[in-house]
């Protein structure tokens, strides 16, 4: 499980835990130039994604969305979403996990540019 103020360390950037709460928990996703997560939905939880420095490249079920600095989006659950980041800086955004379980092996991959389909 998480633990609140720890940074992981990803293959496309990390995240930091800011906050878990049962039932919700808040996170700091930072995304290095030219990385993508991987294609993915969850069961068990819903996400809302608020972007705070730079843009986003967000697929949510079949539509493509650009989203920039103060921009959001809802992932609702058991949705195939993604995020990409295709500019050469680092970008930020906070996610919020809203769900009745928020572990990490809630993700389901579909795709993944790092091998861990």
């Amino acid at each position: 499980m998480n633990k609140v103020g720890e940074t992981y360390q990803r293959p496309w950037g990390n995240y930091k835990v800011l906050a878990i709460e049962e039932g919700y928990q808040v996170k700091s996703i930072t995304v290095n130039s030219n990385q993508r997560l991987s294609l993915q939905k969850h069961f068990k939880r819903k996400e809302h994604w608020f972007v705070v420095h730079g843009t986003f490249k967000v697929q949510v079920g079949e539509d493509i969305l650009e989203l920039s600095n103060g921009q959001a989006v809802d992932i609702p659950r058991d949705t195939v979403h993604r995020m990409a980041n295709e500019t050469d800086n680092p970008v930020t955004l906070i996610e919020i996990q809203i769900g009745s379980y928020l572990g990490e092996d809630d993700i389901v991959r579909l795709e993944d540019d790092y091998g861990r389909s």
